[in-house]
């Protein structure tokens, strides 16, 4: 396997790299308050195609729309905003749309899936979470879950719109709206949509120290959902429920022995990488039995 050396260009810390929906192109963010769009490509290299400054404090992460809704890019910070940038000409990167809906930080963004709009979840350090959804006028809408964990938000991650073990394409007639969040109160816990209100469905609670991340694996036709977290206690838990409405199981993965900086499904949710604080990261996989296998250390 090739590898290629990217120069990002930033004075600083880089704590997000995101690659856009044809892999043509990453997005970067970073601690120099800014964002660089980056054209990745086999045979020119990497060139920085646009630097988008606007926040006011170090950028946490990044997050590109699907191509359905236009070239799009949004970014959280430390500044306690939001920012939705749009490509207007190609590398004409403009402000679409700021959102100042939080008191501090926001340390997590997510897009939802596209089958339910365009629609943007922020999850941030004054315990709430935003859930901003774009309305026909151009206008947003802000369906906020205060105090979702009352010390600060650090992760958020999408549910797939599909019940465990219901047909595929079924997600058309009713989709579900669902969040998992993780926090700085070492819980995770899950979200459903339901007559227009975030209700708490589930607060799992088995990590002994503050979530660094989570990640709902596409259960596309699976007989279970599940969710992946990691924490600064070392541990990777995986979390799993059977059926719409039952309880949810913890199993824990591997303890690492140091903080689990990210935690991210294949496409197809069968593979979980994990990344940790001695700058391994490992991918893993579930055997027959149920318990989860280290598949290849991937070096630096």
């Amino acid at each position: 396997m090739s590898s290629q050396k990217i120069e990002t260009g930033h004075q600083d810390m880089v704590h997000d790299v995101q690659m856009d929906y044809y892999g043509k192109r990453i997005a970067t963010a970073s601690s120099d308050n800014s964002i660089n769009i980056i054209s990745v490509s086999k045979n020119t290299g990497s060139q920085i195609l646009a630097t988008l400054n606007g926040h006011k404090g170090p950028v946490w992460q990044v997050s590109w729309a699907h191509p359905k809704f236009g070239s799009m890019l949004a970014s959280s910070s430390y500044d306690g905003q939001v920012i939705i940038w749009k490509e207007g000409n190609q590398n004409q990167w403009t402000q679409a749309h700021v959102f100042n809906a939080h008191k501090s930080s926001v340390n997590s963004i997510a897009w939802a899936p596209h089958e339910l709009g365009l629609c943007l979840a922020c999850g941030s350090s004054d315990g709430s979470i935003s859930v901003f959804i774009a309305r026909s006028d151009g206008g947003w809408d802000n369906n906020q879950i205060e105090q979702a964990h009352s010390v600060g938000v650090t992760s958020v991650s999408w549910g797939p719109t599909t019940a465990p073990g219901s047909l595929v394409g079924s997600s058309l007639v009713d989709p579900l709206w669902k969040l998992a969040s993780g926090g700085f109160d070492s819980t995770v816990k899950v979200w459903t949509l339901q007559d227009g209100i975030w209700r708490r469905d589930s607060s799992l609670a088995l990590h002994t120290d503050w979530v660094r991340d989570v990640a709902w694996s596409p259960n596309l036709g699976l007989q279970k959902s599940t969710i992946a977290s990691g924490s600064q206690d070392g541990t990777v838990i995986i979390w799993s429920v059977g059926k719409e409405g039952g309880k949810w199981e913890g199993t824990v993965l591997n303890d690492f022995k140091t903080p689990i900086w990210k935690v991210s499904w294949s496409l197809t949710g069968d593979l979980l990488a994990v990344a940790d604080g001695n700058n391994n990261v490992t991918l893993w996989k579930e055997a027959v039995d149920g318990k989860w296998q280290q598949v290849t250390t991937v070096e630096p």
